[in-house]
């Protein structure tokens, strides 16, 4: 659990009645599908991230071995955004996984 919501649970607790004893959790018939939905948009987001970096740099070689300007700085592009996406879909993950852990409490 994070800090703050520690620390406010601690000031709230001199007083029973303010805070609910309440722990958030998903449906245990929903916990195996919101699993399986979560790993395969993970999963295919990071191989169409892998997909477009490979091809950035085809892109790159072709476009500097035609003397092609534009499609090499193209190709460049999609390599940082291929790896911008990657990034952004392994902070996700982990800000999902993070907020389900303190959910359960752990």
């Amino acid at each position: 659990m994070s800090q703050l919501l520690h620390h406010a649970f601690t000031v709230l607790a001199d007083d029973p009645g303010v805070v609910p004893n309440y722990k958030p959790e998903v449906p245990g018939t929903l916990q195996t599908p919101t699993g399986k939905i979560l790993g395969w948009t993970a999963g295919i987001g990071l191989a169409l991230a892998v997909l477009g970096g490979l091809a950035g740099w085809a892109c790159v070689a072709i476009g500097h071995n035609s003397e092609r300007a534009g499609l090499a700085a193209r190709g460049k592009q999609a390599i940082l955004w291929s790896l911008v996406s990657g990034m952004g879909i392994g902070v996700t993950s982990g800000l999902v996984l993070a907020f389900y852990n303190m959910t359960q409490g752990k």
